[in-house]
């Protein structure tokens, strides 16, 4: 286990709020943690020197922005030597929304390069020598170090809810554009998704409800068990048998609880589309780091570079065929939700893995950001090293306040 541990960012903001800690004491106290701390594992990619508090409902907390959002008052850097000391104008969209709730930026935290693959210099908090995941890697570290209550991330494969279930914390990824992504750099304009990491399902409605006035709160007086469908697909035969035991005593724990559950088979469309994810994607990452590639290609890494070469090869007729499978699959995944109310499945094959090399991988996650739909990570148990294990609640597109409340339902029947 973790010697670690998140900071609930409902309570703290209620404690703000009742006088029984001050705005200041509660950054204090994330401060005090990252001087501990952040020397081992690494979070941050440039922190805010000065830390002022602001007037709001999200006051006294500190939140960590992936350095792929643009903040005036910090350098932006992607991930990526091409833009060392490249300093925006202007905050992203979602970081002045945050800004103007009162919340506290506590500083840009570590992303892959150009949050794709090539991994940055953060430790998972559980284990030093396993990857934290990626590409919201310091994001979903910090949260689960205590260094602040909340942090934002993007989602474009699997980028929010599987470092959320390498590090054992709450990961939601919303409905794609129900957050703007005004002021991010793009990988892939199609997929491209802003989330949020929180202790818990209900700190990260708070923080989601609160700046975008949406209602996305956890409502604590509806008891009422969901119905859950255990997705079954083609690729389950590559989850670990400690991911495998996870799910069956989560259903098992759940149906005690008065949930039903049930299995759901997967529509052969969906399953189809499992392909186009790839074909988008690396289609548009070629488009969207053109002149990067044209007069910096040197600053690639190995990797990337050879990825968007092969990228390359990909026609426009392949893309538009993609796109069209996509669409199929959006309209043939109504019926998922024909006998339950959200689904179940992996958020990872398992825990971390034990290298820094890599940052695991997205196959379980790739088909739900295709498809745009809101998923929300909850820890359903550790394995025998001690690392968490985490599962995704999914709900119909646009129904997120469904899968906050159904997440928030298992972390509180479950354990």
């Amino acid at each position: 286990m973790s010697l670690y541990a998140p900071i609930s960012a409902l309570t703290t903001a209620r404690e703000v709020e009742s006088g029984r800690l001050t705005a200041q004491d509660a950054l204090n106290h994330s401060h005090l943690r990252i001087a501990q701390h952040d020397q081992y594992l690494k979070v941050f990619a440039q922190e805010l020197p000065k830390w002022a508090v602001l007037e709001g409902h999200l006051s006294g907390i500190s939140i960590g922005i992936k350095d792929v959002f643009d903040t005036y008052d910090m350098p932006t850097a992607y991930g990526s030597p091409i833009y060392n000391n490249h300093q925006p104008a202007t905050d992203s969209a979602l970081v002045t929304m945050l800004r103007n709730c009162g919340a506290t930026i506590a500083g840009k935290t570590v992303t892959t390069e150009f949050a794709w693959f090539s991994p940055g210099k953060t430790r998972n908090p559980h284990n030093l020598k396993h990857t934290p995941g990626g590409s919201s890697s310091g994001s979903a570290a910090g949260v689960a170090a205590g260094f602040f209550p909340a942090a934002i991330g993007t989602q474009t494969g699997g980028s929010i809810i599987r470092p959320a279930a390498f590090c054992g914390v709450s990961g939601y990824k919303p409905s794609f554009r129900l957050f703007p992504t005004l002021g991010l750099k793009h990988f892939s304009w199609s997929l491209d998704t802003i989330g949020f990491f929180a202790a818990r399902a209900e700190d990260n409605a708070f923080i989601a409800a609160t700046c975008s006035n949406r209602d996305l709160m956890i409502n604590h007086t509806d008891k009422s068990a969901p119905k859950i469908g255990i997705y079954k697909s083609s690729i389950d035969h590559i989850m670990s048998p400690a991911m495998e035991h996870s799910i069956e005593q989560l259903a098992a724990r759940a149906e005690k609880s008065g949930a039903v559950v049930v299995d759901v088979n997967a529509p052969a469309p969906v399953e189809e589309a499992r392909s186009a994810h790839a074909v988008i994607q690396d289609f548009e990452a070629v488009l969207a780091l053109a002149d990067e590639r044209c007069r910096f290609s040197g600053q690639f890494s190995e990797k990337l570079a050879l990825y968007l070469a092969e990228g390359q090869e990909i026609t426009p007729a392949q893309y538009d065929e993609a796109r069209r499978t996509a669409n199929h699959a959006r309209k043939a995944s109504r019926q998922l939700f024909d006998d339950c109310d959200v689904l179940l499945l992996p958020s990872a094959p398992g825990s971390a893995p034990e290298t820094l090399q890599s940052t695991g991988d997205s196959i379980f996650n790739r088909m739900w950001t295709l498809l745009g739909m809101p998923c929300v990570n909850i820890v359903s148990g550790f394995d025998n090293n001690g690392l968490p294990l985490g599962v995704q609640i999914i709900a119909p597109f646009g129904q997120d306040k469904k899968a906050l409340q159904a997440a928030h339902w298992l972390e509180c029947n479950s354990e």
